[in-house]
């Protein structure tokens, strides 16, 4: 049996890490490289970084600070934000990424994951997809959370699947930050319809809510970022927690 992830999430602006709620009210939390080696001795699966303002503002990411970060974690690494070409793929997994995160750049462009799968292999491309209730509609939202596409997000899913996506990473707009709970009926919409490995996003107020999240069977992982950076909860907890509620995952180090 697959064990399942806890993943926290690193959100850089302007070399620092921020958090808001629902994508708003941006607030400063902590260096991201101090961070990082935080996360990499405390249980942490995987770590993602994102900067979350590339898109938005039309540049590339900041390499320097990801290479930072890079150099103090053993954990794999998924990077993105300002991700628009297979130069870009080359640009951070040159310094340090061992999955690359497209959104607004595959929205703008979808044949980016299939050359990216083609490139690096499915295992290297993760579409993360930003999502929002509207009209009643599960909708995509691009550039940090700021743009309404319009796509309809299990559509989007699916055809980041047949796209050659290796996962894929849902972000709840709705429920970002508020830490009530993860967004279950988005989650069950999109597992329903794809077969990629799935990591859920917004919402994490308590561990309660990760043993709730686990109880479908088609999330692979739990992704977090304010209840990890203030430590609210300790992944180390965390895991010994899920551990006791039957959940399967990995327990190197987490008795230490």
């Amino acid at each position: 049996m697959v064990s399942k992830r806890i993943i926290p999430c690193l959100d850089v602006r302007n070399g620092r890490v921020v958090k808001g709620v629902n994508f708003e009210g941006i607030k400063d939390m902590a260096d991201p490289v101090e961070m990082a080696r935080y996360y990499n001795e405390s249980g942490a699966d995987e770590l993602v970084f994102y900067d979350i303002t590339a898109s938005f503002e039309g540049r590339r990411l900041f390499t320097d600070v990801l290479k930072a970060v890079a150099s103090e974690i053993f954990i794999p690494l998924t990077v993105g934000g300002g991700i628009n070409s297979l130069e870009d793929f080359d640009r951070v997994l040159k310094f340090g990424a061992d999955k690359v995160s497209v959104n607004s750049g595959a929205i703008s462009n979808p044949a980016l994951i299939s050359d990216a799968a083609k490139r690096y292999g499915s295992q290297c491309v993760v579409l993360s997809m930003d999502v929002k209730r509207v009209g009643g509609e599960y909708h995509v939202f691009a550039k940090g959370g700021r743009e309404d596409t319009g796509l309809e997000a299990v559509a989007w899913a699916k055809c980041g699947e047949e796209l050659g996506a290796g996962e894929i990473v849902l972000n709840s707009i709705d429920t970002d930050g508020v830490r009530g709970g993860f967004d279950m009926p988005m989650l069950r919409a999109i597992g329903e319809v794809v077969s990629l490995p799935l990591i859920a996003s917004g919402g994490a107020g308590k561990p309660e809510d990760f043993s709730e999240l686990f109880t479908y069977d088609r999330i692979d992982a739990g992704l977090a970022a304010g209840i990890f950076h203030t430590k609210q909860v300790q992944i180390r907890d965390l895991k010994r927690y899920l551990k006791d509620c039957g959940v399967n995952v990995r327990t190197e180090g987490i008795y230490d």
